[in-house]
């Protein structure tokens, strides 16, 4: 992917480079009176449009407000204060990049004022807004008119390594979010794992498949259950390995890569089959933290398993009242066949924990009952560590991609009691379903390996959330960044 090119200038924009440019970002410092902004440009135009539209300065750090210039420019005003939450900042930046982006502009000017730490926070917030905002994800129209953004200046600070950390995380977050809006025909398992090798190649991954011929083999019988129902046995459990040569710790990620979710022999009805494309979500984000941590050059070792599969209604497909048995021995009687996500996870999870890393965290978008629990604005998060519970609290904190943790007691799982098997895949109910989905993963689970499991709810929020304009979010890419460089000693 090509991300625009940003030119950086440590002088505050003049009254020339103003007239050169027809869309321009100005981000003013906090402050509580208007005469504390004196020197600024375009104060006059600002005040003006504050007078008319009946905006108090404090306005200005959730709403942007434009105007257009006499020279035919358009301009947007925002106040950045730093004591706001990330989630807050990077709404806000959003909205005010958004206002320029929707005029499809080859370059956009920032300009930044405040201390010179001020300058620092809002300058990299509105290159991640802008960079992550600027790709031109799948659209399959006849006449595709969208022009990308090229270019992107900042006056008023220059950063020390070129706005890396940025640039990384708006790639992943942007792989994930191209991958996970492609069309279900152009991404079936077998396609999908044709542009997984070739990312590979690019990036100088490791990449080892373990096909259904060697999964059956192996006993992986819970990932084999949902595979069987597809004519083509394209699905697959892919592994990619990232080596850091100052890496003192190697991660797990885990991803559920279901390209398209029927709901098998439950079959969903239309209203809920309706963008089940996009239930490959949960590897798409490992992918993109993947991409995102090697290119901000995390010095950690990364260990990346993706459970890619479909989930068809067929004459072979799984079925309620079948029992099969996982690769640790497990035996899993069936309940709804719906519930595929947890079953491609179980053999996922074991294969990673038998690698023994130092901890591994899984992505899913796996329950309806955790939208009902938190929305499309937040997700949802368990460990049987309470440690890594905390750091995956912080992270959420810290890079504006919002979690909330659930409880996690063994109590629960008497809910997954079977009188013929070892457990059930869940509970006719649905009482709780995110709970005892986690419950169930944590069966599979080998070694006593420090674990957190991730359940997607914010993957896909209405009119964006956070710092990404659309729908498709990509949330968890920047969560997973956050949480991997405070352990790796970067933050």
């Amino acid at each position: 992917m090509n991300l625009p090119k940003i030119i950086e200038k440590q002088s505050d924009i003049n009254a020339h480079e103003i007239r050169s440019n027809d869309h321009l970002l100005l981000i003013l410092p906090a402050v509580k009176k208007f005469a504390q902004l004196k020197g600024l440009p375009l104060l006059g135009i600002l005040q003006a449009r504050m007078e008319r539209r009946g905006v108090k300065l404090e306005d200005l750090k959730k709403s942007p407000l434009s105007s257009d210039l006499d020279q035919g420019a358009l301009a947007t005003w925002l106040m950045f204060d730093p004591r706001q939450a990330a989630f807050e900042q990077h709404t806000a930046m959003r909205k005010a990049i958004q206002s320029l982006m929707a005029e499809q502009p080859r370059e956009i000017a920032i300009a930044v004022g405040g201390t010179a730490e001020q300058r620092r926070m809002a300058a990299e917030s509105a290159v991640y807004c802008a960079l992550v905002n600027s790709a031109l994800l799948p659209l399959r129209k006849k006449k595709d008119e969208r022009k990308p953004l090229q270019k992107i200046t900042i006056y008023g600070h220059k950063s020390d390594n070129a706005y890396l950390a940025q640039r990384a995380q708006a790639a992943g977050n942007i792989l994930s979010r191209e991958l996970t809006m492609l069309p279900a025909n152009e991404l079936t398992p077998g396609l999908y794992r044709e542009r997984i090798r070739k990312l590979a190649g690019e990036e100088n991954w490791k990449c080892e498949e373990f096909d259904l011929k060697k999964l059956r083999k192996m006993g992986a019988g819970a990932f084999a259950a949902v595979a069987q129902g597809s004519e083509e046995e394209d699905a697959a459990i892919v592994h990619l390995s990232y080596r850091h040569p100052d890496a003192k710790q190697t991660v797990a990620l885990v991803g559920k890569g279901i390209c398209f979710d029927t709901g098998g022999h439950n079959l969903k009805p239309a209203r809920y089959m309706h963008g089940m494309h996009e239930d490959m979500n949960g590897s798409a984000v490992a992918l993109g933290i993947l991409l995102a941590a090697k290119r901000a050059n995390l010095p950690l070792n990364l260990e990346v398993w993706l459970a890619i599969a479909q989930n068809h209604i067929s004459p072979k497909a799984y079925k309620q009242n079948d029992v099969v048995t996982a690769l640790n021995g497990t035996t899993i009687e069936i309940i709804h066949t719906d519930a595929e996500g947890r079953m491609v996870l179980a053999d996922t999870l074991t294969l990673a924990s038998r690698a023994k890393p130092d901890f591994m965290i899984d992505f899913a978008t796996l329950t309806g009952s955790m939208a009902t629990a938190l929305g499309s604005r937040y997700s949802g998060i368990f460990s049987n560590r309470e440690k890594l519970l905390d750091s995956a609290l912080k992270a959420g904190q810290s890079s504006g991609e919002r979690v909330s943790a659930f409880p996690l007691d063994a109590d629960y799982e008497e809910g997954l009691d079977s009188q013929i098997a070892d457990i059930k895949q869940c509970a006719m109910e649905g009482e709780a379903d995110h709970i005892l989905a986690a419950r169930f993963l944590m069966r599979f689970i080998e070694n006593d390996i420090p674990w957190l499991h991730m359940d997607l709810s914010a993957s896909n929020c209405k009119g964006g959330l956070g710092a990404v304009a659309s729908d498709v979010t990509g949330f968890g890419v920047g969560w997973g960044i956050a949480l991997l460089a405070s352990h790796s000693g970067k933050l």
